[in-house]
């Protein structure tokens, strides 16, 4: 899908498939971020880090890391960013209390057998 595809350049909300193949998770980044509706977008990688920068630099409200874009259960609001807002009041949730915040919903999958090394949980001291 390019930038001037219809399905970038409005907010389509119906059962829609986009794929986007980028050079580099910073370009991934960029064109998400450039699109002037921020509601979702889902992320597949086998790396951590990649993961991790992507949930923190992108600016939308659903964010999916291995699991496509997460329908919110109703404890969750429904989290838009950008021009994916309308007014000044949410839909539901904690976002009738807090609807000055800005939240993300990060929903994320990994695989025990993807861990290479297991994480260190010892005091780290000068010897």
């Amino acid at each position: 899908m390019a930038a001037r595809n219809v399905a970038y350049r409005e907010e389509i909300f119906a059962p829609v498939l986009n794929v986007v193949c980028v050079d580099s998770l910073e370009e991934a980044i960029q064109f998400v971020n450039a699109s002037p509706y921020g509601n979702g977008t889902a992320i597949f990688t086998s790396s951590g880090a990649a993961a991790r920068k992507y949930q923190k630099e992108i600016d939308v409200g659903q964010v999916g890391i291995n699991v496509p874009i997460p329908v919110p259960l109703p404890f969750f609001s429904f989290t838009g960013s950008r021009g994916s807002l309308r007014g000044d009041l949410h839909f539901y949730g904690k976002q009738g209390v807090a609807f000055y915040t800005q939240t993300k919903t990060i929903t994320s999958n990994w695989q025990f057998h993807a861990a290479s090394a297991q994480a260190a949980s010892s005091m780290p001291t000068l010897k």
